[in-house]
C-alpha cells in the first residue's frame, strides 16, 4: 500500500506534473555550513502544484501535511531540486498521498529514524525511483552515531490538540468543521473528509487524512 506505479510520461500529457523537493534552513548557521555539505533542513515534495510534507504532533493519526510550494511557514526556504516527471492524475496522486499518510502519523515523527526527510526520500523513491541528495539528510544519519550529541533545540514543535478535520467540497473546505475528541467513534461521513487542519487557525497547513483501511474477516 502506498507504493505509486507511474508510466513513461508524454509530451503535451495533462496528467504529467514535475515531482520537486522543496529544501528550507531550520538554521541560520546553514549559510555557513551548507558550503560544505551539512546543515540542519526540512524538505518537502512538490507535486502538482502542492507541496507535501511529514511533521510531529501527539496524536496516533497522518502528520502528512499539504501546503503551498516554497512557503512551509516556520522554515527559511533555500531551493528546489528537479527529481523529474510522473504521468499520474491528480486524482490518482491523492488516492497515493492518503495511503501513504496512513504510514506517517505524527506520533511516530522521530528526529533521527523518521524525519520529514525521511519521508520526502520515501516518495522521491515511489515516484520516480530516485533518492533525494544525501546532504539533507546528512545530519539525521549523522545523529544516529551520535544522537546523545544532538541539541534538546533541535526536537521538532509538537501541535499538543487534535487539529479539526474539515469536510471538502468540490475542492473547497466547507464552514463545519468535527473533531475526534468531540466524536469519538468514527462515522459513514468521515469517509469523505480528506484534510486534517490546525486549530491554531493557520490556514497555510491542512494535514492530509489518511486512507481508511477496511479489515474483512478470514
Amino acid at each position: 500500500m502506498g507504493t505509486a506505479k507511474v508510466s513513461d510520461s508524454s509530451s503535451g500529457n495533462q496528467n504529467e506534473t514535475d515531482v520537486v523537493l522543496n529544501v528550507y534552513d531550520l538554521t541560520p548557521y546553514n549559510n555557513y555550513t551548507y558550503w560544505v555539505g551539512f546543515g540542519i533542513y526540512h524538505s518537502g515534495i512538490e507535486v502538482h502544484g502542492k507541496e507535501y510534507g511529514f511533521g510531529a504532533h501527539d496524536f496516533p493519526i497522518s502528520g502528512v501535511f499539504e501546503v503551498e510550494p516554497r512557503s512551509c511557514p516556520g522554515f527559511i526556504y533555500r531551493r528546489s531540486i528537479p527529481l523529474g516527471r510522473i504521468n499520474m492524475p491528480s486524482s490518482e496522486f491523492r488516492t497515493f498521498i492518503e495511503d501513504v499518510a496512513s504510514e506517517y502519523h505524527g506520533d511516530t515523527y522521530h528526529l533521527i529514524s523518521k524525519n520529514c526527510n525521511h519521508f520526502t526520500d520515501d516518495m522521491a523513491h515511489r515516484l520516480t525511483g530516485k533518492s533525494i541528495p544525501g546532504w539533507v539528510n546528512r545530519m539525521a544519519r549523522l545523529g544516529s552515531l551520535c544522537s546523545c550529541l544532538l541539541p534538546e533545540s533541535l526536537q521538532v514543535t509538537k501541535v499538543k490538540e487534535l487539529p479539526e478535520y474539515h469536510d471538502i467540497e468540490d475542492g473547497n473546505e466547507s464552514a463545519s468543521t468535527s473533531t475526534p475528541r468531540d466524536s469519538p467513534e468514527v462515522d459513514d461521513t468521515d469517509q469523505e473528509k480528506h484534510l486534517l487542519s490546525s486549530k491554531d487557525g493557520n490556514s497555510e497547513i491542512a494535514f492530509i487524512k489518511e486512507a481508511q483501511v477496511c479489515w474483512k474477516m478470514a
